[in-house]
């Protein structure tokens, strides 16, 4: 093709065809990206118990049994704060008397999220035997 000759319709529909291929590779590899950067996954793994131990030994708290739960619901009663932290419809079927609802997706965003609110069910007492479950 000379300069100032139009493309012929194939070359045309060949750069149309070109374009459209270019765009879906970029949408596809920002998508790959974005998914990556998030966790490589759109639903969250389920954690293992290794994963409870690991989180419980960075954050400075301490896991414990059904058992000494028990024991300390019996003993400390309503100084024992239970934080269910279930779905608001699974807390709805069913929780320990006493606790109070307080919905965490198993996320870090979502722990983020929520920070000021968990704040504000702790309260002032910072000494109070609490259990998230």
């Amino acid at each position: 093709m000379t300069l100032g000759q139009r493309p012929q319709p194939k070359q045309a529909m060949s750069m149309g065809i070109n374009k459209s291929a270019l765009l879906a590779l970029a949408a596809m590899v920002l998508t790959v990206a974005v998914l990556w950067l998030t966790g490589n996954s759109v639903a969250p793994r389920e954690a293992t118990w290794q994963d409870a131990l690991n989180e419980a030994q960075s954050g400075g708290y301490r896991l414990i049994t059904t058992a000494d739960l028990a024991r300390e619901y019996e003993t400390r009663g309503e100084a024992l704060l239970l934080v269910d932290t279930r779905q608001e419809w699974e807390y709805r079927t069913g929780h320990i008397r006493g606790s109070i609802p307080f919905p965490i997706e198993p996320t870090g965003w979502s722990r983020w999220r929520k920070a000021d609110s968990l704040a504000t069910v702790l309260a002032p007492d910072k000494d109070r035997f609490i259990v998230f479950y």
